[in-house]
């Protein structure tokens, strides 16, 4: 093979531009610190490099979204945990109220306070996040969820809801997006009132001081079985005997007469002696709603019973209904109209002032259960964004690990290689100097 001097000049060359391209990458490599400049260097390496870093980013894209979702929660938190002293606050002035040393003036003290907590509570559940959203308004974060007044509510309305029953939702990981808000009328609006099963109130002709409480259920699948949850209490005091005798009725919702106080067969029977400790008559726990008589053996079991106090007197009556949904602004706002009438001094208008408070206490017990329930939800939740949390870290640390493997540099090797391309780029530069000076001219 005949060679010339242009191919020896043209192969040097070439030797010398792919040793230092060579040495040059091995410098890039360094420099960046990755294996893997272009997919070049080992496709297979590099499309597993690619799927990585995508899910990497979705796993970022959730941490985002747990510290939303954190921050959302919490701001629902602060304003449920407002909202429980709130509650207990309210609950302190209506005991307070229920002090039969109070003047009519001191209760309506008391219900100039209420109102103010009443407004305060409107303020909670219309709380914004940090964006302007409403926190209770549901789907519709751009409604004010609630509205309305006092005055209004004592006219007979409801509490006003503009929202909706919508959860608002953010993605925490592939398979679990969080509820990051609640409805508003799952928080404050739909509460049963009573004890969640049946309510007790008073007839407005009663004159008597008759106070009843909010009962209990004994046994819910008795009660839940009973296609009839209507009843009167209603009570008879026979005078011509000494001490007086008082006998009751329970009716059902058309008036029927189920049981009169006393043993099966043995007629009507009086019921127990006022206690010589409160000087009140109080009635068997037992009494009246647990129907069962004075003697041993039950005429029948409601599932259900409650406990009667002070003295009613011929006529008056008690009702007992199935529990139905009220707002706590509802429950609030009577009881300030509550104490707003007072009491005006007579027997029966005492104890329906009793009675009232004890309504109200009752369905603010109620209320504050509610709200505990949906605070330990959004506890639960909390709880379950750190975990997540944790976990998504644990997966973005594997993704890392797997990303080193796939495209760190091994420097101890690449060192080594760059140190070699070196001194190959040097032999070849040496080698052709060397070469590029053999001509014929210069042995003429």
């Amino acid at each position: 093979m005949r060679v010339s001097s242009g191919m020896i000049f043209e192969a040097g060359i070439n030797t010398i531009n792919r040793q230092t391209a060579a040495l040059l990458h091995l410098q890039q490599q360094v420099a960046n610190g990755r294996r893997i400049l272009t997919p070049s260097d080992d496709p297979v390496a590099a499309a597993r490099a690619l799927e990585v870093t995508q899910s990497r980013d979705v796993v970022a894209q959730f941490s985002v979204n747990h510290s939303n979702a954190s921050s959302s929660l919490g701001l629902e938190e602060a304003q449920l945990s407002s909202s429980t002293d709130i509650i207990g606050r309210v609950r302190e002035l209506a005991v307070q109220a229920g002090n039969t040393s109070l003047s009519d003036s001191d209760r309506q003290a008391i219900a100039f306070e209420m109102r103010a907590r009443f407004n305060e509570m409107i303020g909670l559940a219309n709380a914004t996040d940090g964006n302007g959203q409403y926190l209770f308004a549901g789907f519709m974060g751009s409604t004010k969820p609630f509205g309305g007044t006092v005055e209004n509510i004592l006219a007979g309305n409801e509490i006003t809801y503009s929202g909706d029953d919508g959860q608002r939702k953010l993605q925490i990981s592939p398979s679990r997006a969080i509820e990051i808000s609640d409805s508003g009328n799952d928080v404050f609006g739909r509460i049963r009132n009573g004890n969640g099963y049946f309510s007790t109130g008073y007839a407005a002709a009663n004159t008597g001081g008759g106070i009843i409480d909010g009962g209990n259920v004994t046994d819910p699948a008795k009660w839940n079985a009973l296609a009839n949850k209507n009843y009167s209490i209603s009570f008879s005091i026979d005078n011509t005997v000494v001490p007086p005798v008082t006998y009751y009725d329970i009716l059902d919702n058309v008036g029927s007469s189920l049981l009169t106080g006393g043993a099966p067969g043995s007629g009507p029977a009086p019921l127990p002696a006022p206690t010589a400790a409160s000087g009140l008559r109080v009635y068997n726990a037992d009494l009246p709603i647990m129907l069962r008589s004075q003697g041993a053996e039950p005429v029948f079991d409601l599932g259900a019973n409650l406990t009667m106090s002070g003295d009613p007197v011929s006529g008056d009556s008690f009702t007992i209904a199935p529990s139905t949904s009220q707002s706590l602004f509802k429950t609030i706002a009577k009881l300030v109209g509550t104490l707003e009438n007072g009491s005006t001094g007579t027997l029966g208008n005492s104890a329906k002032l009793a009675n009232d408070i004890g309504f109200a206490l009752t369905n603010l017990d109620q209320s504050l259960d509610n709200v505990l329930r949906v605070r330990a939800a959004v506890g639960s939740r909390l709880g379950e964004i750190e975990t997540t949390i944790s976990v998504n870290a644990d997966v973005d640390l594997q993704y890392q690990q797997t990303l080193s493997q796939l495209q760190d540099l091994d420097y101890a090797k690449t060192i080594s290689d760059l140190t070699r391309k070196q001194t190959d780029l040097e032999a070849a530069q040496k080698s052709f100097a060397k070469t590029s000076q053999l001509s014929l001219f210069n042995y003429i």
